[in-house]
């Protein structure tokens, strides 16, 4: 803060809390539209206001976690408020923190520009405090990390039912998937999954259900008909409706013979997997497990990196960084990646190595596991082989 401010230092959030998920963490309350959190010092402590439409006020009240709760007209500045609804949000957030003595403030990675632009005029700088909330979020509370646990459990059926109808399908001459006399597709099984999952109370992704070759792009969704002998990844991340954490898991599954080479990449997935959960602990950092996961797929005999242009098909690798933070989002910090951080106790992480071969497909386990004090716990149940019958 420049020496010649007011000691008076506030914080601003602004977003709609449905796709904000800072702030709907910090508010605990779900709206669809835009709404404003001011955190104002007032003496030894600080009192939080949320500036949201009128219609809301009675549920805000009862459910968000502030002290105040208030709409814009309260705090019209001179001059009225505007008829659009976000520029009349930023003018009465700025009229507030322009009442309570504020010349300074904090916004969060995702503030909208019109609520400095607004600050500015009236004398008030707000600057960027790209961390605001980040490590607090990293750090799961028991209660979110019970909301994690039942995400994982439902997300795991959801795995099973997918696996299963794959592991089981009929075959026709030419090695397609059947399944009640039509072609067992990608599609059909990820729509047996959304089915499941929304009558459990869940929202869904687009899960990946990919097959054979076309599994050789990660985050390749996959698509058409499924064959016997080929390795499907079956990756699911829904949300739990009520509570708004993420499940995450996958597994790889393969109806009839599995080809040798598809075994041996399992073990190996499986090998990197255990490698990088026994280095998971306080203080690690997210690169020194994925670094664990190279050197454990290395030492399988395989090679870490995208291929280039001239690689041969056969070429075998793990692509990717080894897994993410999960909570409110699919994808949270911290990265098991390069430059991952130190982790923090408390954190949820998916670990997810996996293999990726253009000319046979691949292989990805993936399970969510919390940091703890002796290292990890994982809240996996499922099993991870590649025969489902």
């Amino acid at each position: 803060m420049p020496a010649s401010s007011s000691p008076v230092v506030a914080r601003i959030a602004a977003g709609i809390p449905q796709a904000h998920s800072s702030l709907l963490w910090r508010i605990r309350f779900s709206v669809g539209d835009q709404v404003v959190l001011l955190e104002i010092p007032n003496g030894n402590t600080t009192e939080s206001t949320l500036i949201l439409r009128d219609i809301e006020m009675g549920r805000a009240k009862q459910y968000a976690r502030v002290d105040h709760v208030a709409y814009p007209g309260m705090f019209t500045p001179e001059g009225g408020l505007s008829g659009d609804r976000e520029t009349a949000n930023a003018q009465a957030a700025v009229e507030c923190l322009r009442r309570a003595g504020v010349t300074y403030a904090l916004g969060d990675r995702a503030l909208p520009l019109i609520f400095a632009d607004f600050a500015r005029k009236a004398g008030i700088t707000i600057e960027c405090d790209p961390d605001c909330w980040v490590n607090e979020r990293r750090q799961k509370t028991a209660e979110e990390i019970d909301h994690l646990r039942e995400a994982q459990r439902v997300t795991e059926g959801a795995i099973q039912l997918a696996c299963d109808l794959i592991a089981n399908a009929g075959v026709r001459a030419d090695g397609v998937l059947l399944h009640e006399g039509a072609p067992l597709t990608s599609e059909r099984v990820r729509a047996a999954v959304d089915h499941w999952l929304l009558d459990r109370n869940f929202s869904n992704p687009k899960s990946i259900i990919a097959g054979g070759p076309i599994a050789s792009d990660c985050h390749n969704y996959g698509t058409g008909e499924l064959r016997t002998s080929e390795p499907v990844i079956v990756d699911i991340f829904p949300c739990d409706r009520n509570t708004r954490y993420n499940g995450d898991c996958t597994r790889t599954v393969v109806n009839g013979d599995i080809p040798d080479e598809v075994k041996r990449m399992h073990l190996a997935v499986r090998a990197a997997k255990l490698a990088a959960e026994k280095t998971i602990a306080v203080g690690v950092t997210g690169e020194a497990v994925h670094l664990a996961t190279i050197q454990s797929m290395i030492a399988s005999g395989y090679a870490f990196g995208l291929p280039g242009e001239d690689t041969p098909l056969s070429y075998c690798a793990m692509t990717h960084g080894t897994g993410h933070g999960i909570g409110l989002d699919v994808h949270e910090p911290p990265l098991l990646d390069k430059k991952g951080p130190a982790l923090l106790l408390g954190e949820a992480l998916t670990v997810e190595p996996g293999l990726y071969r253009r000319d046979l497909g691949a292989v990805r386990i993936e399970d969510m596991v919390i940091v703890t004090e002796t290292g990890y716990l994982n809240l996996n149940k499922l099993h991870d082989e590649l025969c489902w019958k």
